[in-house]
């Protein structure tokens, strides 16, 4: 709901502060006054196309802001201000301003936005039906939103939306998989003769790690032969005293000693530990040193070993070491080609599937749109001839889109077209239509939509000079369908006609000022007195005489009392 606006050096006006309420609020005043100007406002402030002819002469820029109150029901407002990671709890600031060089700029909650973002937003919280081009009826996703929310089809075409996106995501998924086909077989081909090689090198765990050692081993044999040598003769083949003699000597000596004083005994295990140790050591050199003497062409045979895995890594491009990584890739790569047949196929079928289920939601969708759209079709006629359209015939179109193609929506275009005359053919509403009549006619569309269920939405409906053309009786029930719809939605109303204006819940009179150099516009909320003033002017002309004072007092009180009645 919109609560506050304030527009700054915007055309004519110098500066208008305005406090709304919920309800109908009308605007009057003489013609020329301004008041379509607020209109105007709205639609900037709403993402209109802004130049600099927009600004206040002597002015620097316009400045347009309004404050809304967010209803529990806006959830998808919520969700794109998040998306924009914008804070908004139970009011929202929206500001516009245009500079004297033609450039614009728009805040969301004092964060600056893209102008984009801003449109979206409005969109959510104005509708504007008037002579100007912001008229969201003529738009073919608007018209099928209101036969859905009038038919209350919105938990179907959420089903519709995610049977569409189940088989999008499948169509992708098939669309890869054939693309990966026209490619499969060549690269099957490469896959097994690549994998072919590297199984046919029968390499295994941590070999060439374990040759490379025994390479450097083998090609040091000399020296590990000499070093070997060298101490298994201090251990044990020394013409001189050896370790393992030494160590003898100095067991049989402590021995000796031992049995003549029984401290020394524990000396001797470790003596004898150590003989052991060189026993043993001596051993494994000596089967060291067998093992080199053994093979000498051991290291000619390794070297062609390790010279045919680092061939073929430098051929996968891969360290030696991370061959068998690339043998195990190789392998999972030809498992998936060889089932990718197998898995397009399983797709498709799903595919089938999934899309023989969109159709099925979206052919009942279409039915229930078509139902629905007689009914709406047959009301919206039904009070086209109360409101000064008489003869006039509006018609739903519900028929399959150009090329029917799934969509998230349905299959359907929904068209509203109207024939405005008796024996004329219905036509586009945008085609037919004048700026008085569309707005009359989104005023019929938008009563005959309403629901108790309406009551939470965040719209402000704007209609601006909806009483174009008209007077007397049907002038009232212009005013009377507004006032009803009011009764859901916050409207404004741009009017003319005093049966319009009596049946507002708030009424502004929009005058303009002048002092011979300068000229604005202000606006002045009227109650009782004054309101009465304003409607006489608008039934007498210049001279107000107490019959039109009579006549305006009896106006409102009869708002008031068939108000009161229909509630």
């Amino acid at each position: 709901m919109l609560r506050h606006l304030q527009i700054r050096d915007f055309a004519i006006i110098e500066l208008v502060e305005l406090e709304l309420s919920a309800g109908l609020t009308v605007l009057t005043g003489e013609t020329g006054a301004g008041k379509s100007i607020l209109v105007d406002a709205l639609e900037l402030l709403s993402g209109a196309r802004a130049d600099a002819d927009v600004v206040r002469a002597g002015a620097e820029r316009a400045d347009i802001a309004a404050t809304l109150e967010l209803s529990s029901g806006s959830d998808s407002l919520r969700g794109l201000l998040e998306e924009q990671s914008i804070e908004c709890r139970e009011e929202l600031l929206l500001r516009r301003v245009v500079g004297r060089d033609g450039r614009s700029r728009a805040w969301l909650n004092g964060q600056s936005v893209p102008l984009q973002v801003l449109r979206d937003t409005a969109e959510r919280l104005f509708d504007i039906h008037g002579q100007h081009e912001f008229q969201s009826l003529v738009r073919p996703t608007e018209q099928r939103a209101l036969l859905d929310g009038f038919a209350h089809l919105q938990p179907l075409v959420q089903q519709v939306g995610g049977a569409h996106e189940r088989w999008l995501t499948l169509l992708n998924r098939s669309v890869e998989l054939e693309s990966a086909a026209d490619e499969r077989s060549s690269r099957l081909d490469l896959v097994r003769y690549q994998l072919r090689e590297i199984e046919a090198l029968a390499l295994t765990p941590g070999e060439f790690a374990s040759l490379r050692e025994e390479h450097a081993r083998l090609a040091n044999r000399g020296r590990l032969i000499e070093a070997v040598r060298a101490a298994l003769a201090s251990l044990y083949e020394s013409e001189q005293d050896t370790a393992h003699a030494l160590l003898s000597r100095a067991l049989n000596a402590l021995r000796s000693a031992a049995s003549l004083d029984a401290s020394l005994t524990a000396l001797l295990s470790p003596l004898e530990e150590a003989e052991i140790r060189i026993k043993d050591t001596g051993h494994v050199l000596q089967q060291y040193l067998d093992s080199l003497e053994i093979d000498p062409q051991r290291a000619d045979t390794i070297e062609r070993r390790l010279a045919a895995i680092e061939e073929l890594a430098r051929k996968h491009r891969v360290a030696p070491d991370a061959l068998q990584g690339r043998q195990a890739a190789l392998a999972e790569e030809l498992a998936q080609l060889q089932s990718a047949a197998a898995d397009l196929g399983a797709v498709r079928t799903e595919l089938a599937t999934a899309l023989a289920g969109y159709q099925e939601l979206a052919r009942a969708l279409s039915a229930r749109r078509a139902t629905a759209a007689r009914a709406l079709a047959r009301q919206i006629s039904e009070r086209m001839q109360d409101l000064g359209m008489a003869g006039g015939r509006f018609v739903i179109d519900v028929r399959p889109a150009q090329g029917a193609e799934p969509a998230a929506h349905g299959l359907d275009r929904v068209e509203f077209r109207v024939s405005t005359n008796p024996g004329q053919p219905p036509r586009a509403l945008a085609k037919v239509a004048s700026g008085g009549e569309l707005s009359r006619l989104a005023l019929a569309v938008q009563v005959s939509c309403a629901t108790e269920a309406d009551a939470a939405a965040e719209r402000c409906l704007i209609f601006d000079e909806v009483d174009a053309g008209i007077g007397g009786a049907v002038a009232e029930i212009v005013g009377r369908e507004l006032r009803t719809l009011a009764a859901r939605a916050q409207v404004l109303c741009v009017t003319h006609l005093p049966q319009v204006a009596a049946q507002g819940h708030q009424h502004l009179r929009v005058v303009k000022v002048t002092d011979g150099a300068h000229t604005r516009t202000a606006v002045t909320p009227l109650i009782a007195g004054s309101r009465v003033e304003e409607l006489a002017r608008m039934l007498g002309g210049v001279q107000i005489t107490a019959r039109a004072r009579a006549h305006a007092l009896e106006m409102l009180n009869q708002a008031e009392t068939v108000s009161s009645s229909r509630s």
